[in-house]
């Protein structure tokens, strides 16, 4: 593959380049993951459950952008693998709510660790140690970046 090098003093090259360069490694770490594992709608359900406390169907809807009825088979999906549990809003009980189980965290921690297992791998394997070092330089950058988002 080609090293994408932007001009530095482009702001829109830069940009675009890391947003390209950055998508490029969460979907190379997401299809890491065996067939048959939880699917990326599971997992951002369950992390955002696990984030921001229980929530109902709608309102997990609304925020992943997705349909009423999508989001019922992602919850079905999560409720009969016991990743999530169902129960009754204590402040109004005609609504559900939906909170992350014990083995929904395990299953949560599993995919993170993996995740950076095999970028660990990776620059161990591919960068030296002065290289590890550039990278290591640059993260307060990246992460001052994300804040300004």
């Amino acid at each position: 593959m080609a090293e994408i090098t932007p001009p530095a003093d482009d702001p829109g090259e830069v940009a675009a380049a890391l947003k390209l360069i950055v998508g490029r490694i969460a979907r190379k770490l997401r299809q890491s993951h065996a067939v048959g594992d939880t699917t990326l709608s599971e997992v951002s359900v369950l992390a955002r459950l696990e984030r921001d406390g229980p929530d109902s169907p709608g309102a997990l809807a609304e925020q992943e952008r997705v349909r009423p009825q999508a989001m019922a088979t992602t919850l079905a999906a999560l409720e009969q693998r016991g990743l999530v549990s169902r129960r009754p809003d204590p402040s109004d009980r005609r609504r559900m709510v939906l909170t992350v189980t014990e083995a929904g965290r395990k299953v949560i921690g599993d995919r993170r660790s993996e995740s950076v297992r095999r970028l660990a791998a990776a620059v161990e394997a591919e960068f030296t140690p002065a290289e590890r070092r550039e990278l290591v330089a640059a993260l307060p950058l990246l992460e001052r970046l994300t804040e300004r988002l």
